[in-house]
């Protein structure tokens, strides 16, 4: 396939969304519409309205739940904003909704993954009975449409497609499974790669979802403005975004950098979300470099699980597992967030040993970052033009950082991929 070298114009996403979406696959049909939260770059306002002028005329009801996995709820209003609805507009014909992960009595369990399954699709990494928990709204409808984009993705490999049900809308105890297995395969291990054991568990997971699914898939660049969209299957149009965000997302280098400065977008307001300005740069961080998250909007660790991390800290997974009897109560996806904002690294002999130095510029103080392990940085003493234009000087400057995943030519090597 030939790089895409043009996007579809905004203005244009409503005759797309016309000529790809087959109306007849939700007539007289109660419809759901899963949606990301505002922490990725999407067209919602454009596609959202296209979509519901399209559906609601035949679909017997429309609902629209916001995949937030453990992410803070969105108000109505910021919801309507992001889905381009007029706040005229009294919106009766479409229900709003949050995923609400943490209330039980919002989900229900559509089977169990055996721990023969879990074996046999994490390759070995882990085993163990896992009960498959998602939104009841899920048994509420007759067709569930996904609508999200694809990006290269540090736990399941690529985002998108089934990942919207899982974790988009999941139970906390497959969330925090596959978290966790990712965590073990590592970052480097697992991001930019199509075919990965975590997406294997997702996709298994989504078997078991008794509604009909669909999904627009769709690849973006910086302006929310699509390379391309693709109806279908979960699976299929998702396969097949993969391919468009796999030449669009990733971007390769001859070299690594002793310094990154990776400058955090405004939508990444807490460094729960904020950690992809890691995540898609560290494997172009030489053995020893720094790493430095410049985000001087963003004032919180995490709104859902911040002390917990003010607990454990961010570590190097092997801090975790060899010492898991201290550990293994935490809930797991929290102590994957930690490893893979920490980074590739060490544990011997009681001795911790990243391979980077990672160093937040934010307004969270310097005190909270070293208790929490990261290095820090006033972001006011960071002038951010004088990182620019200055690779040969082993110096590099990403001004967005968090969607664009960063990786060394083949046979380039820095942070090891586990076996």
């Amino acid at each position: 396939m030939s790089h895409p070298r043009s996007t579809i114009p905004l203005s244009s996403i409503a005759q797309e969304v016309h000529d790809i979406v087959d109306a007849e696959d939700f007539r007289d049909q109660r419809v759901l519409i899963i949606v990301p939260d505002r922490t990725r770059t999407a067209p919602l306002q454009e596609l959202f309205p296209a979509l519901r002028n399209c559906l609601a005329p035949v679909a017997r009801s429309l609902d629209v739940l916001v995949a937030l996995g453990t992410h803070p709820p969105m108000p109505e209003s910021q919801i309507r904003d992001m889905l381009g609805i007029d706040s005229a507009d009294p919106c009766n014909d479409v229900g709003l909704h949050n995923h609400e992960w943490d209330r039980p009595e919002s989900l229900t369990t559509l089977g169990t993954l055996s721990e023969q399954e879990t074996q046999e699709l994490s390759n070995g990494v882990l085993a163990m009975e896992v009960p498959v928990e998602i939104n009841r709204r899920i048994l509420e409808c007759d067709v569930v449409l996904v609508v999200g984009p694809v990006f290269p993705h540090e736990v399941v490999g690529f985002s998108g497609g089934n990942k919207y049900f899982f974790p988009g809308i999941s139970g906390p105890r497959l969330l925090n499974f596959f978290h966790w297995l990712g965590a073990l395969i590592t970052n480097v291990g697992i991001i930019g790669i199509q075919d990965t054991p975590v997406r294997r568990v997702v996709d298994r997971a989504a078997q078991l979802i008794p509604a009909k699914k669909r999904c627009l898939a769709f690849v973006v660049a910086s302006d929310a403005s699509p390379y391309a969209m693709f109806y279908g299957t979960p699976k299929d149009s998702w396969r097949q975004a993969c391919k468009v965000s796999g030449q669009v997302h990733i971007k390769r280098f001859d070299r690594p950098y002793r310094q990154v400065l990776s400058c955090a977008p405004e939508m990444y307001d807490e460094l729960w979300v904020a950690g992809k300005c890691m995540y898609k740069l560290e494997p172009v961080v030489e053995d020893g470099g720094e790493l430095i998250i410049y985000a001087p909007h963003l004032k919180e660790i995490s709104v859902t699980h911040g002390k917990l991390i003010a607990e454990i800290g961010y570590h190097v997974r092997d801090y975790f597992t060899k010492q898991w009897d201290r550990f293994k109560h935490y809930p797991w996806g929290v102590l994957a967030h930690s490893s893979h904002v920490r980074g590739s690294g060490e544990f011997i002999d009681g001795v911790e040993k990243p391979r980077v130095t990672v160093t937040l510029a934010s307004q969270i103080p310097e005190d909270a970052c070293r208790r929490i392990n990261l290095s820090w940085r006033d972001p006011d003493s960071i002038d951010v033009e004088s990182f620019a234009n200055r690779q040969e000087d082993g110096i590099l400057l990403v001004r967005q950082a968090g969607e664009h995943l960063h990786r060394l030519h083949d046979g380039v090597s820095t942070c090891p991929v586990p076996a």
